[in-house]
This record gives C-alpha cells, sequence and structure tokens, in this order.
C-alpha cells in the first residue's frame, strides 16, 4: 500500500493491523482496540451495534463496563486517524452503534478484490500475463496472517475468510505461471502449498505439470505415486479422474495436455540471449559470512525480494553484495543486472531515469526511442520485467526514491541494495548493517594482502596496524598496497607513521583511492545542520557518548540533538551501538576532529561545553560539595536533578574519564585539564578507582603550570595526597602534600591549607604517629571553621577522634566524632555521615556503650546502602554484630556477620586495599560469636581461615587508616 496522497489515509489489515496518513505510521493503541478498527472498517457504511463490537471482540467474556467502553475506543481511534482538520470522523457514530465511511481511504482488503477479480477477469479471457501481474499485485498485498494478533471471533472468522482468500490468490497465479513457462517459480510456491495442503490434487497436478516442464519427468511421475499411497493410507480412496489423466499423459510425453502448447520444453526456451552486467569480485572477502548468509538465504516464493546493506564508507558493501550477486546468479536465468547509482561519487550522481534507459536496454526491451518521463519508463519497465526472474544490484544508493522505480515486477526476482544510508523508508525483506572487521579477521585480510611470510615477521605490528585502519576493508587494502609497494618498509615502519591522528588518514590514500575522499564524500551529501553536526560530535572527549554530551557539543535542545544524532545514524557516518548511546569509528572521528579543527573558533566553543558538562557533574557528585571548589567556572543551569544522578552519568562513561582529562591537556585547555582532575578525585576513590585517579592528576600536573587557576598548583598535589592515603601508599601521599604545603609558604590559599594540614594528619595517624596527627588535624579543624567548610572540618575532626581513640582515649573521641557528625549533616552527603557514624560508633562500641553503637551501626548500614557503599556496609554490620554478641545475643550476631562476608565478597580484591583486613576481621568476630555459642569446630575454621588469608596474600593488620 504505497504512494498515494501525502494526506491520504492508509489502513493495512493484511497482516498486522496498521494505518498511515501519508508515509507518517499511526498509532493505534492495544490489540483491542484495533480489533474494534478491524471490525468496523471490515463492514464498511454499515452500522455495526454496540452488541455485535461486544459479542466480536470480547465473546463470551465482555468487559465489566459493558458498551460502556467503546466510546473509549473509538475516541482513540478518532485522534488516531481524522486529521486535525477534518471535521467529519472516518468512524461516524449511529443509533446505538458506528459505522465506518471509507470514502478517500485506502483499504489492502479493497484493493485485494479489486486486484484479484481483476485478475480473473483476465485469465478467463486468456490474458495470463495481465492476471498474472494482478494477481502478484494481490498477493504483494499481504504482509503474514490477516488481522495477526488481534482478538475475538469476529477476528477468527474473518482471519479464517481472508486466509482463505489468500490460498486461492496463490493457486490462481500458480495457474497462470506454469502455462506461461514459469516452472522453477511455480515449484517454489508449489513447494510451500503443498506441505500445507498434502491432499489436494489440484495442486499435485499443478506440480506434475511444472516438473515436466523443466523436464524433470521422473520426480513428476514420483509425485504422482506419493500422492496415490497418500490417498489410499490415509483417506482410503483413489486419485480423482483428472490427477489420473495428468499421469497418463507424463507417461506419454503428452505436451499440448500439459503445457497448452504443441511445442516441446526445449523448443520453448528462451533464444534471448542471457544477459550478466555483474562486475568481477573486488577482492577476496574475509570475515562476512554470517552477513553473505543473509543475503542469499531463500525469499519468499513468488514475490519481489529486496535486501539492504549499508554501512561507513570503505567497509566493503559492494565487494560484498556482489559476491552474494555471484552465488544468486544460477536462480535467475532471466539476467542479472548491475547499477552504480553514484550517490557519493566524483561523477553525475545516476538519476533513476537514466537508470532505467540503460536496464532497458541491457534486457533488449527497448523498441525504439525511450520515453523520458519516469512514470512512463516505470511502466515499460515493469511490463518488461513482469515475466521475469532478475536479479538486480542496485549499488552507491541515496535513497528509497532513487530505488523504487528501479525494482522488478516479476515474481522471483531479487534486488540486493548497498549504499551508506539505512534506507528505513523502503521496503526490504532484510536489512544488514556492515561493520568493520573483527580483530582476526582484518589480520587475516592484511595477511592476504602483503603475504603470510611478512605478516608473520611482525604479528603484534601487524595487529597494530589493523587496529589503526580499525578494522576497514578499505583501509586495510590501502595500507596493504604501499607495503606491497614499498618492499623497504616493515610493517612497524607504516603503523609509526600513522601513530598520530593528524597522520593516519594521510597515509591512507593510494592512487586514486583514499579514505578521507571516501568520508569526505558522505560528509558532503549531508545538510547544513547535519555537517556542523558531524564536526561538533567528532569533539566528544570519550569514544562512546549520549544525548546529553552532544546537547552540549550541539547547544541544541534534547529533542533536537536527537534528532540530527539519529539523522547521522541513517548516514552510517555514526554508529548506535546501544540505545542512547553512540560512537565514531575511529578512523571516522580522526575525519571530524579535522573538519572541526579547519573551523577553529567553532570548535573551542563545542570543546568546552562538553568539558563543562563533565565537570559539573564530577563537583555535583562529589562528597566535597561546592564549598571544595572556590574557583573555576560556576555551573550553569546542571542537567541532573540530584548527586545521584550526576554519578550515574559519570558511571556511564566508564574507565574513559581520565581521558577526558587527557583530552582537554592535549587541547590546550589547560584549567579544564586540572579542574576535571581535581572534581573527578573523589568520585575516583570512593570507588578504589585509585590508579585512574593519580592517571588523571599526573595529566593535571604536567600542565599545571599552563592554567591561570593558580590554585590548582597545591589543589592537585592535595588530590594525590588524598589518593595516595587512601590507596595505602603513605610515603607518596606525605611527598605530594609536602609538596603543597611549600607552595602555600608562597601565596595564601586557606582552603589548601586546611586540606593539607588534614591530610597530613591522616598520613600521620595511619603511621602510627598520634601526637602529630593531633596537631595537624587541629590545626585543620581551626582553619576550615573559620572558612565555613563543613567537609574538610568533619574530615579532620573524624582524624583527632582516631587519634584520640587510639590513645584510649574514647571519651575524647566521643565528643571530636560528635562535632564531625554535626558538620556531615550539615554537608548533607550520606557517605560522609555514615563513615563518621561509624567512628562513633566505635568509640561506643569500646566503652561497652552496646546499644548507642548499635543504633549508629544501624543508620550507617542504611546509609551504605543508600549510596551503595559496599565497605561501609560491610563494616558496619560486622560491628553490629559484635555490639549484639556484647548485649548477649550471639546469635543474631552470627546472622549479622554472616551478612557482612556477604557484602565483602562485593568487593574488589584488586582495588580495595582494606579487603583482606576486612575479611580477617569479620572472620575473626565471627570466630569469637561461634566461640559464645559452644561451636568450638566452627570457631576454629574461621581462625583458620583469618590465618589463611594473612599467609596466602602477604597480608597483614593494616597500619590505623584514618580516612
Amino acid at each position: 500500500m504505497n504512494g498515494g496522497s501525502p494526506h491520504e489515509l492508509r489502513l493495512a489489515l493484511l497482516g498486522p493491523v496498521r494505518a498511515w496518513r501519508g508515509s507518517t505510521a499511526l498509532d493505534l493503541g492495544p490489540v483491542r482496540r484495533q480489533a474494534v478498527l478491524a471490525a468496523l472498517a471490515l463492514r464498511p457504511g454499515i452500522l455495526v451495534t454496540h452488541e455485535q463490537l461486544l459479542d466480536g471482540i470480547w465473546g463470551e467474556n465482555p468487559p465489566k463496563s459493558g458498551r460502556s467502553v467503546l466510546p473509549s475506543y473509538v475516541y482513540a481511534l478518532r485522534r488516531a486517524l481524522d486529521p486535525a482538520a477534518q471535521t467529519a470522523s472516518v468512524i461516524r457514530s449511529g443509533q446505538g452503534g458506528y459505522r465506518f465511511v471509507a470514502d478517500g481511504v485506502r483499504l489492502d482488503v479493497t484493493e485485494l478484490a479489486e486486484e484479484f477479480d481483476g485478475a480473473r477477469r483476465a485469465k478467463e479471457a486468456g490474458d495470463l500475463t495481465t492476471a498474472l501481474d494482478r494477481f502478484s499485485k494481490a498477493l504483494g498485498l499481504f504482509r503474514g496472517d490477516p488481522l495477526a494478533g488481534l482478538p475475538g471471533p469476529f477476528a477468527d472468522v474473518e482471519r479464517q475468510r481472508l486466509s482463505e482468500r489468500l490460498r486461492q490468490v496463490r493457486v490462481a497465479r500458480l495457474e497462470c505461471l506454469v502455462p506461461l513457462g514459469r516452472f522453477t517459480d511455480a515449484l517454489d510456491e508449489l513447494a510451500a502449498l503443498s506441505a500445507s495442503s498434502p491432499y489436494d490434487e489440484s495442486l499435485t497436478i499443478l506440480r506434475m505439470r511444472a516438473l515436466y516442464g523443466s523436464e524433470r519427468q521422473a520426480e513428476a511421475l514420483k509425485v504422482y505415486q506419493d500422492m496415490s499411497e497418500r490417498l489410499a493410507d490415509e483417506l482410503g480412496v483413489d486419485p480423482g479422474p483428472e490427477l489420473r489423466r495428468v499421469h497418463e499423459a507424463v507417461l506419454r510425453r503428452d505436451d499440448a495436455r500439459l503445457l497448452g502448447t504443441g511445442s516441446t520444453p526445449h523448443a520453448r526456451r528462451r533464444t534471448r540471449r542471457t544477459v550478466n552486467e555483474l562486475p568481477g569480485d573486488a577482492g577476496h572477502l574475509i570475515g562476512r559470512e554470517a552477513e553473505l548468509a543473509q543475503l542469499v538465504a531463500p525469499s519468499a516464493p513468488g514475490s519481489v525480494s529486496v535486501v539492504t546493506v549499508d554501512g561507513t564508507a570503505g567497509v566493503g558493501k559492494t565487494a560484498l553484495v556482489v559476491r552474494a550477486a555471484r552465488e544468486l546468479s544460477a536462480d535467475h536465468p532471466d539476467g542479472c543486472l548491475f547499477v552504480d547509482l553514484r550517490a557519493h561519487s566524483t561523477q553525475r550522481r545516476q538519476s533513476p531515469e537514466r537508470a532505467l534507459q540503460r536496464l532497458l536496454r541491457s534486457l533488449g526491451a527497448a523498441q525504439g526511442e525511450l520515453p523520458s518521463d519516469l512514470d512512463e519508463l516505470t511502466a515499460v519497465w515493469r511490463a518488461a520485467t513482469s515475466p521475469l526472474r532478475l536479479l538486480l544490484v542496485l549499488d552507491d544508493a541515496l535513497d528509497a526514491d532513487q530505488i523504487r522505480p528501479l525494482l522488478p515486477a516479476g515474481g522471483g526476482s531479487r534486488v540486493l541494495v548497498a549504499g551508506r544510508r539505512r534506507l528505513a523508508e523502503l521496503d526490504a525483506d532484510r536489512r544488514i548493517t556492515l561493520e568493520p572487521l573483527a580483530s582476526g579477521d582484518a589480520v587475516s585480510l592484511l595477511t592476504h594482502l602483503i603475504g603470510e611470510e611478512r605478516a608473520s615477521r611482525e604479528p603484534e605490528a601487524a595487529r597494530q596496524l589493523t587496529g589503526l585502519c580499525d578494522g576497514l576493508p578499505l583501509a586495510l587494502r590501502i595500507a596493504g598496497s604501499r607495503l606491497q609497494n614499498r618492499g623497504a618498509w616493515t610493517v612497524e615502519y607504516l603503523v609509526g607513521r600513522m601513530a598520530v591522528d593528524e597522520h593516519r588518514l594521510g597515509e591512507l590514500s593510494v592512487g586514486d583511492r583514499s579514505v578521507e575522499t571516501a568520508f569526505r564524500l558522505s560528509y558532503d551529501q549531508l545538510a547544513p545542520e547535519q555537517q556542523r553536526g558531524f564536526r561538533a560530535l567528532g569533539l566528544a572527549p570519550t569514544v562512546e557518548f549520549d544525548a546529553l554530551t552532544s546537547a552540549a557539543l550541539l547547544d541544541r535542545t534534547a529533542r533536537d540533538t536527537e534528532r540530527i544524532l539519529e539523522s547521522l545514524v541513517d548516514t552510517s557516518l555514526l554508529q548506535e551501538p546501544r540505545p542512547g548511546r553512540y560512537r565514531f569509528h575511529d578512523l571516522v572521528r580522526v575525519h571530524a576532529r579535522r573538519l572541526a579543527e579547519a573551523t577553529p573558533a567553532e570548535a573551542a566553543v563545542a570543546r568546552r561545553a562538553a568539558l563543562q558538562l563533565f565537570l559539573d557533574a564530577a563537583r555535583f557528585t562529589s562528597d566535597w560539595g561546592s564549598a571544595g571548589f572556590p574557583t573555576g567556572p560556576r555551573p550553569g543551569e546542571v542537567p541532573f536533578t540530584d548527586w545521584q544522578e550526576a554519578e550515574s552519568w559519570l558511571d556511564e562513561a566508564g574507565g574513559e574519564l581520565a581521558d577526558v582529562v587527557g583530552y582537554a591537556a592535549a587541547a590546550g585547555e589547560a584549567d579544564y585539564a586540572c579542574w576535571l582532575a581535581e572534581a573527578l578525585c573523589d568520585y575516583f576513590v570512593r570507588q578504589g578507582r585509585y590508579h585512574e585517579s593519580q592517571t588523571a592528576l599526573e595529566i593535571a600536573l604536567a600542565h599545571v603550570d599552563e592554567a591561570g587557576d593558580r590554585r590548582m598548583a597545591t589543589s592537585v598535589r592535595n588530590c594525590q595526597a588524598y589518593t595516595g592515603v587512601h590507596d595505602g601508599r603513605y610515603r607518596l601521599a606525605r611527598t605530594s602534600v609536602t609538596e603543597a604545603l611549600d607552595l602555600l609558604r608562597h601565596r595564601t590559599d586557606p582552603l589548601e591549607e586546611a586540606r593539607s594540614l588534614a591530610l597530613l594528619g591522616a598520613i600521620d595517624l595511619s603511621v602510627g604517629e598520634g601526637a602529630l596527627a593531633i596537631t595537624h588535624a587541629t590545626a585543620a579543624v581551626d582553619l576550615s571553621r573559620r572558612l565555613r567548610n563543613d567537609w574538610v572540618t568533619s574530615m579532620g575532626l573524624v582524624i583527632l577522634g582516631l587519634a584520640h581513640q587510639f590513645a584510649g582515649r574514647n571519651e575524647e573521641a566521643l565528643a571530636c566524632f560528635a562535632f564531625a557528625q554535626t558538620h556531615a549533616e550539615t554537608d548533607g552527603r550520606p557517605r560522609v555521615l555514615g563513615r563518621t557514624l561509624t567512628c562513633a560508633a566505635d568509640a561506643h562500641l569500646l566503652l561497652g556503650h552496646y546499644g548507642e553503637a548499635k543504633r549508629r551501626f544501624r543508620q550507617a548500614v542504611e546509609l551504605g546502602e543508600q549510596v551503595g557503599d559496599t565497605f561501609l556496609c560491610a563494616r558496619s554490620l560486622t560491628r553490629l554484630g559484635t555490639a549484639e554478641q556484647g548485649q548477649g545475643d550471639p546469635a543474631a550476631a552470627i546472622a549479622l556477620h554472616h551478612q557482612a562476608l556477604l557484602q565483602h565478597q562485593l568487593l574488589n580484591p584488586l582495588t580495595d586495599p582494606s579487603y583482606d583486613w576486612l575479611e580477617m576481621d569479620i572472620r575473626s568476630r565471627l570466630g569469637h560469636a561461634y566461640l559464645a555459642t559452644g561451636r568450638v569446630g566452627e570457631a576454629h575454621a574461621q581462625f583458620q581461615a583469618v590465618l589463611d588469608v594473612r599467609n596466602a596474600r602477604r597480608s597483614t593488620f593494616p597500619p590505623r587508616r584514618a580516612l
């Protein structure tokens, strides 16, 4: 049901129920609402009562609301079907019911009736070619089971009626194919029909005639024998008189009786030269087995099959479809045609008119001068191809409008379309998106090009080269050609020449073949808005990005951004590896950045907008709070509702966050590199990603002298110390914080000084220097209180409290923890408060205040669960167990210790320095709980496990760790 007015309403019932207004699909809602529409549309102009609708759709189980449910369904259908300017609906209300007004509506069931009746009249008049064409059109209207998925008795009855009409169309079409000599096409369809109707003698007659016409007399006789035995064994009857007469005619080789002509099958063979315009294979095909299998898979008998292959420039689409066409050529005896539509070419694009004129001449169907009008040419083409079984390859297609006029009309024909765009508007049986070659296949192709001996000498360089070529066959072939022509070059030498992004595309050029030219032709086809989007997205600081990052780069609304993103996906310039996440192929990204750098002012704005988004997210999610970042750009309208949402967004970037810092530094944005490294520090540390934190900070430190924000010189070093304390690398931490304090002697920065002192106190405490820890932490607290920085104050008080606690001054420790809790509550971050509560609870536990300890540990567990802090949960649960045991309930203690062990298993032993210590702590407490219940053997097992962990992992109870 294609074509028609752009405002015409089209309704399809011969398959899943669908509707369109022009080319726009309409939302018809759930299946019962669709069933109401079908019940009305299949009785156009007739008033269908409420009772008839209820009985036809709900049957014996009507809705409790009775007929009152129908107005809501009809109202929704009217909203979907009627255009805004239309006053009268296609669904009219009447006395006690509704009727569907079909005037101006295209119904596929109406088209089916028209095509079927016209085909039958043509057949009766002896015009089998016209009849076949119209039967084929009628068959093409079916898109699966009629009224697929609709519930109710009415749909069941109509489905059965329409399915029977489908069968009639198929049989009538076969009755045209056989007399026309289209035996192969008939056999394909008969195989499917005969399996579903094993006792239908009329189908057996047609099958025998088609087999005979294909010079397969023995098979025709075998079909009769099988049918005769089936009828006798299963029904107890003999074949009918017509089937027996056909059997005798096959035995006598009676051509006139069987084929409707006096000529022999051999004499009827076409004398027309078979056309094969397929180009030669475009090189060695590697790694495309799955896609090739889809292209050559059998198609529906009697239909014109269309398969599309899309992908980025140079991915090997033409080579794949040509190979598939060669494998399919034997199944298309009437010709194999190839047209280069030149959508992305330096030559003039092939218009549908020019393509049709060439195709008609190739078939020998051009009589005299051909018309120039597209509609007339299309009509001539369809008439010429209706009796033929063709294979047509359309390469480098631009859009559906370029393709539709070229589709042949003959049943059993197949069309393979290759293009860079995803032709969503073209009806296709299968769609294949071709991706670059996987690593192993890419190495195999390169090995084929440069030789096994040369590739085996440098296997690692060969692997690197395929990575630099991004697995793109065109790039690999150009690289291979360069190595073929330069025997003195090693693979490693070419890798070195291509290692820098700026040089890579330049190296991938040989003769008139160039990867960058191929990409540029795709870019030139884009609309101006898409071109700007392509350039801006090339500046994304991560390989994979989302719509939020894209909106920042494009400075567009979310809706406009998504539209641009999806349009670039359709052109195969952009990938969508998972819903809502986008990326470029590596070489395409290099090309996009080169184009962006040609407009430096535009690029700078887009780049900073993306970096600002990452900076806002990192600062928003940091437990340090807004007071922790007194310099740098102030956030605008942050697109996150809370810090958890910002954290989840950062999580999506995975391991690329440190690369964002490197991207900023490489782009000359030294301030952003430092601000980002600082802001990400707390996020990395609390996830145990210490190496990523140090990597980002080292990048920033290398560029800190280039930054305009002078605070960064001390802040980056303090962040290194902060990471080192949590990672247990106290010597590195002390070096960094000492450097920060040295810098602070030359410039005043109270916030960084307070941080440095607090960190120094944490280091002192962690290496057992409690007195120094108290001195430094006290100074940090005094300074941060004056600054009203709750996070630093809370951290300093915790360090101070721990120093008192480790010295046995638990009352003094409790006082410090109480003040720390006050500041943590003001700061408002659950994780900070949870850590403070556990410290206070530990002090209560040591003092034997079990009730107070339990209350705080439970609060800490809840806060840990709220923010997903597994370490906090596990540590608090096991100490809560100790508190329960202290109050005389060792059974409850055992249960809590086991919960703590389950939490512990969620930690990463490679990234969490406290992994071993925490396991030993939990098992030791569990062992004591077992002893309290008299379960000595189980206690012994836990204590042995503690020793095993210590010995196997060379772990010791670490120094007291303040943070």
